[in-house]
């Protein structure tokens, strides 16, 4: 399988010989929205430069401000959190459930306060949270819910789409995405109000964009009465470029998705009946897309031990793995710049998330952006040789 096909590279083709003409700058944009929004069963659907600003909108556009509390997760990347700093708010970070790696629905609980206002969730790896508890604690405490599905498409929760439940749901195609575009976001949501509110803070605040209309027209613009901003918003909207690839991305997003889902099913082989690694758990009434295949090494010395395995799988010929990102309220901008903040009651330490400190520092995530199956087998075999060379090393200590 190709990582871009002939029809990408025909839609891209297409804007370049449209030279950027402000009449078909929005050609691919209005397709995409449109499609995509069909696809995730969505009322609006709003294109964006990148994942991160999709949450910064989402939250403006909640009502997020000055002296509010935003629950995330501590184990994700932190592009989840810095949108919640960067409107004035508090994160307050959930920990993690011990067998999903997603937020844990009890340690939301938790952390809700009469400042909470909005919950992000993030479907870590291509796997859904436990949305039945979520939302009812959303409901319970009049608070809104953002999904960041950045790592999932076309994940399931009981029989619905990851991307159905939220207030707003949030999708990235960052390059190692399952579709991608090298960066670009997309926002989707089915409250008029809202989407309206969040296209204006994407566009400048225009005052000719809505929930469907993503850009003004030229005679508006050719008006000299004409009032552009009813708002104050940022510039950031999707390129027409970035919208065509993503267009031609998500025509082939099944077998896009499914690929990735193979390469897992074999890496499951490779890891079954031993206890070296341990996998992450897919409840039976949910479906993995599976951006990484995770696994946590079983082992009470992780700073020695994680890098010992990954020398092993290296030397065997594995590509490499990645390592989890730092907790987000480990990473010095929050420890030294957030931590003092007036409001801020978490203590940023080992007893914050304590499920998400054990995590982070055994995870070992492996790519499943394997186009040629054959290498994702190569691979698997590395890795039950490493297993069991590993396995040795333990015993002989």
């Amino acid at each position: 399988m190709d990582r871009f096909s002939s029809l990408e590279k025909k839609y891209v083709m297409e804007v370049l010989d449209n030279e950027f003409a402000t009449s078909k700058n929005s050609i691919f944009n209005n397709k995409l929205e449109k499609a995509f929004a069909e696809k995730f069963n969505s009322k609006y659907a709003i294109g964006h430069c990148n994942g991160t600003a999709t949450l910064h909108v989402a939250l403006l556009a909640c009502g997020v401000g000055q002296g509010d509390e935003v629950i995330v997760p501590a184990l994700t990347m932190s592009s989840t959190s810095i949108p919640v700093v960067l409107c004035g708010a508090i994160p307050v970070f959930a920990d993690s459930d011990i067998d999903t790696f997603q937020i844990s629905a009890d340690s939301i609980e938790k952390c809700i306060t009469d400042k909470t206002k909005a919950i992000i969730t993030v479907s870590l790896y291509g796997l859904a949270p436990d949305y039945d508890r979520i939302i009812a604690l959303c409901k319970k405490h009049n608070i809104a819910l953002i999904e960041d599905n950045a790592e999932c498409f076309l994940g399931e929760y009981k029989g619905k789409l990851v991307g159905e439940f939220g207030d707003f749901a949030s999708f990235s195609f960052q390059a190692s995405k399952h579709l991608t575009t090298g960066e670009g976001g997309m926002l989707i949501t089915n409250n008029e109000e809202l989407a309206d509110k969040a296209r204006r803070l994407n566009c400048l605040g225009y005052a000719g964009v809505s929930a469907k209309q993503g850009k003004i027209t030229r005679n508006d613009i050719q008006d000299p009465n004409y009032s552009r901003h009813l708002s104050f918003g940022y510039n950031y909207r999707m390129s027409e470029l970035q919208a065509a690839c993503a267009l031609g991305q998500l025509e082939r997003a099944d077998d896009l998705v499914q690929q990735r889902i193979e390469v897992a099913k074999i890496f499951d082989e490779a890891v079954e009946n031993q206890n070296i690694v341990k996998k992450q758990v897919t409840p039976s009434d949910c479906k993995n897309s599976f951006w990484t295949y995770c696994l946590v090494l079983n082992t009470d010395q992780p700073d020695v031990d994680w890098y010992r395995f990954r020398d092993i799988f290296q030397k065997n010929g594995g590509d490499g793995y990645y390592a989890a990102w730092k907790l987000s309220y480990n990473e010095p901008a929050y420890k030294e710049i957030l931590q003092p903040m007036p409001g801020v009651w978490q203590k940023y330490d080992e007893t914050c998330c304590p499920n998400a400190e054990y995590l982070q520092k055994r995870m070992i995530q492996l790519k499943t952006n394997y186009w040629n199956i054959e290498e994702a087998k190569r691979q698997a075999d590395i890795l039950k040789k490493t297993i069991a060379e590993y396995s040795e090393t333990c015993e002989g200590r």
